[in-house]
């Protein structure tokens, strides 16, 4: 039963993905179209009509999934340890030493082979 609901919804995908677009081009449109007014009521216009294409793009098989997806990325998210200021510190200092001797390796390589091209050259 719940295959047949499933496919029920996805039917009806299509036609809410083409309301999605027909909202996302009426902001586009009308933004142009009032553009002698103020600019506070053009983007509070063009929030409004885009959060009402996104109510409904959440109501389609991909929109539960990203919606599915973004809970279980913020439950990820409280599961990690995090490094202390400490550590966080100390790795940084690591890592610009390690990029200041690679730079300073890098200069004396070039250098030493400007020379030698000036040699052979002349």
């Amino acid at each position: 039963m719940k295959l047949n609901a499933e496919v029920q919804e996805s039917r009806h995908d299509g036609l809410r993905w083409a309301v999605v677009v027909s909202l996302i081009v009426v902001a586009v449109v009308g933004n142009s179209y009032f553009a002698d007014q103020a600019l506070l009521y053009r983007v509070l216009g063009v929030v409004a009509v885009c959060a009402a294409a996104a109510g409904v793009a959440i109501t389609t098989t991909k929109g539960r999934n990203l919606l599915e997806l973004a809970r279980n990325a913020r439950k990820e998210i409280q599961r990690v340890v995090w490094p202390t200021r400490q550590e966080t510190i100390q790795t940084t200092a690591i890592v610009m030493v390690a990029v200041l001797v690679v730079g300073l390796m890098l200069w004396l390589i070039d250098t030493l082979l400007g020379w030698a091209m000036s040699g052979v050259i002349g």
